[in-house]
């Protein structure tokens, strides 16, 4: 399973520009999060982009892997420290689970009384 991040943030940022010309008023809310985002004092580049990289994983989102991937490299972040933020995406996915299933479990045991 070897995807090529560098060829899958090219085609996102393609897309970015197709969609920008299709729907500019959402693309530039969009941007304007993601400048706001930057403009905060307590969290430097690297710890953002280590935390936006753990959270790609969570949601499965490739393109956000590849940009934040990328966005962590350039603000240097070492390979251990994105190591251990994608630790910390594996116990909080593993921790959902858990939390869901015990909720499944309910909503089963629930349709039986009924």
């Amino acid at each position: 399973m070897m995807n090529n991040w560098t060829d899958q943030l090219a085609n996102l940022r393609t897309g970015a520009k197709a969609l920008a010309q299709a729907n500019p008023a959402v693309v530039q809310a969009y941007g304007g999060l993601n400048r706001a985002l930057g403009e905060g004092q307590a969290l430097d580049a690297r710890t953002r982009e280590l935390i936006a990289l753990a959270v790609a994983v969570t949601t499965r989102c490739d393109g956000c892997i590849s940009s934040h991937a990328a966005a962590a490299r350039q603000a240097g972040a070492s390979q251990q420290e994105v190591a251990e933020a994608l630790g910390t995406a594996i116990a909080l996915n593993a921790g959902a689970a858990y939390v869901y299933s015990a909720r499944a479990l309910e909503a089963f045991n629930q349709f039986e009384q009924a």
